[in-house]
């Protein structure tokens, strides 16, 4: 179940709180330690509605307390005691977007049928930094591994998506081929 508006209204308290007390960095590096665990006992534990919110803070403090800031451990602590802990996730990426909103960060997802060397990455910086959807941003390049697109790049900003892929190329040959655009048509 998506709990979005609560994740938002969470997110913004978080954010606003650590803008008021000039922590932002910190506590954006704080949640991105948390999601990383890759520990899915205790993602389950954390979201379970089963587990009392007294036993999640005991566990989740005894886990982060001594890499995380007092400010991002009370804020857990809230959650858990307001029984919003289903939400962890979503909160945490509502934030880290806050943060790239505030920051003019664009994320920036590039796929590539191969890994592609840092100086390709750059490159791709670069001219997408000339584009006027991300004039005066900056961009975080994320890049994903996708064997299907046979060769190319497929680029996606927001909404907005560039496919330069050879599947794409092939796609459209194959209608043209289909639609028979060299017989006249009737």
């Amino acid at each position: 179940m998506r709990q979005t508006k609560v994740a938002q209204r969470y997110a913004k308290a978080i954010f606003d709180l650590a803008v008021e007390t000039s922590k932002l960095e910190e506590v954006k590096n704080d949640l991105e330690l948390i999601q990383s665990v890759q520990n899915k006992d205790l993602h389950l534990m954390l979201m379970s509605p089963v587990v009392k919110s007294e036993k999640k803070i005991a566990i989740f403090e005894a886990v982060f307390a001594k890499h995380i800031l007092p400010l991002t451990n009370s804020f857990f602590k809230l959650i858990f005691s307001k029984g919003r802990s289903i939400a962890i996730n979503e909160i945490i990426v509502a934030f880290v977007e806050k943060y790239r909103t505030a920051k003019g960060i664009k994320l920036v997802e590039l796929t590539t049928a191969t890994e592609v060397s840092s100086d390709i990455k750059e490159k791709v910086s670069n001219v997408l930094k000339e584009n006027a959807l991300l004039k005066g941003k900056t961009v975080e390049l994320k890049t994903k591994i996708d064997p299907s697109i046979i060769g190319g790049l497929i680029v996606q900003v927001e909404d907005k998506l560039f496919d330069a892929s050879i599947r794409h190329d092939l796609q459209v040959i194959k209608k043209q081929f289909i639609e028979n655009m060299y017989v006249s048509k009737l």
